[in-house]
């Protein structure tokens, strides 16, 4: 009974929110970090490609592209079509203007602009979630085939890609996942009984 009754309420509120409000907020990603990105890159170097490989992505998250819906679109497609800038088999189509679309999985998310010769000038993004650890890997069976991040290259095609993120671990085993949760839990319980 010693712990909190002797700490601040404070106190007992911090550590009951470290204890067990470790957990990932999604969030919402505005494309490009700007509202105007969803266009033609004005070079390679401008390429949402770019930005994306420097974001890192969870399930959850939620991309946001604020763009004039009576001039663009933003179509999800597979790689296949992604690679070949095919708008007419997409997966989804979005053309409000302000799009949001949720990251459910994780792998590799592959978007196009639906206005006529914009895909092939550059106008596409491809992002890869990263797994959750202690997650399974993508399956091939997914609707979205696994494939590999987008790698820097000199132009706005993909030539070579490694293989899909997996979250970075510290090395050393993590209280929680480790199996003592417990175990801190009850040191917890004493602490405050």
């Amino acid at each position: 009974m010693a712990g909190c009754l002797r700490a601040s309420s404070a106190t007992c509120i911090l550590v009951l929110f470290v204890v067990f409000g470790i957990s990932y907020a999604a969030k919402d990603i505005l494309v490009g970090g700007k509202v105007d990105a969803w266009k033609v890159p004005s070079s390679p170097s401008d390429s949402l490609n770019k930005w994306a490989e420097r974001a890192r992505f969870q399930v959850g998250d939620r991309l946001v592209w604020k763009y004039d819906g009576g001039k663009d679109s933003v179509l999800e497609v597979n790689k296949e079509d992604y690679g070949n800038c095919n708008t007419s088999n997409p997966i989804k189509k979005f053309n409000g203007g302000n799009t949001k679309v949720e990251l459910d999985h994780p792998g590799p998310f592959y978007f196009i602009s639906g206005a006529k010769g914009s895909c092939e000038q550059g106008e596409k993004l491809h992002v890869v979630v990263i797994t959750p650890r202690g997650a399974p890997a993508p399956s091939q069976a997914h609707t979205h085939a696994p494939s590999p991040a987008p790698s820097p290259s000199s132009g706005f095609e993909d030539d070579h890609t490694p293989a899909p993120a997996v979250a970075p671990s510290s090395g050393g085993a993590n209280a929680l996942e480790s199996g003592s949760l417990m175990t801190l839990i009850g040191v917890f319980a004493m602490w405050v009984f």
